[in-house]
């Protein structure tokens, strides 16, 4: 693992787990599953994905970055799991898509190509590093001027710890037990003051409604447990 990973080893083992069925929509990642196309359909809906490069920070088994693909964006996915990415790339042999695939941190990507990204995305990262900061300041290192970064996480509420640690951890045990940590959750104020020192302006936050049950995922305006963002980088 390279010496400038924003990660704990701990965090990389607990996804590598849970590589084999990454792509099972009934498996373990029932719920990015269930949460893919929403996020797919948010970005689509802010920038036109066709021909622009695109950065999938935490990409894991790669549901969101097939999804950009599809739409025509250029896709460059990193993740410091190597199980995850070999099951990635993988995939791209039944979907015939092309994905560029790294094992590679958030830190290195953004030294390697500093404004080379038209998109940056990262969706439920940030709240399993040690360092949030340091990782918004690499996603803003890697966009163009006028890109955009998208990202998702969970909100540091009691709605957010029922609903993602006490009801999927514990009583749907739809993740495994010690998937997220409360204290690691930022609320929206918190990451969009980490996102103007990056440089950064916040333009929308959007709640992201989830029901288990019944497997619909929705974009509302209820941002207390899950929510996406978009921000820009200023020309």
């Amino acid at each position: 693992m390279s010496q400038t990973a924003n990660v704990s080893p701990e965090e990389i083992a607990r996804f590598d787990q849970l590589a084999a069925r990454w792509w099972d929509p009934d498996g373990e990642s029932r719920p990015l599953h269930d949460l893919n196309p929403v996020r797919a359909t948010y970005i689509a809906a802010h920038v036109d994905l066709r021909g622009v490069r695109v950065a999938d920070v935490g990409c894991g088994g790669g549901l969101l970055s097939e999804a950009l693909a599809c739409a025509g964006a250029k896709v460059t996915g990193i993740d410091l799991g190597q199980k995850v990415i070999d099951v990635a790339r993988l995939h791209l042999h039944e979907s015939n898509l092309d994905v560029d695939y790294r094992v590679q941190s958030s830190a290195e990507l953004a030294a390697a190509e500093p404004a080379g990204f038209d998109v940056v995305c990262c969706m439920e990262l940030i709240e399993h590093v040690p360092d949030p900061a340091a990782l918004v300041h690499d996603l803003a290192t890697m966009l163009k001027p006028g890109g955009r970064l998208f990202m998702s996480t969970l909100n540091r509420t009691p709605a957010a710890f029922g609903a993602a640690i006490l009801g999927a951890e514990y009583v749907m045990r739809m993740l495994p037990r010690g998937t997220h940590h409360y204290a690691q959750f930022l609320k929206p104020s918190e990451l969009g003051r980490l996102l103007r020192q990056a440089g950064l302006e916040l333009e929308d936050v959007s709640g992201l409604g989830y029901n288990p049950l019944q497997r619909k995922a929705w974009l509302s305006r209820f941002t207390a447990v899950n929510y996406l963002l978009s921000a820009y980088k200023p020309a």
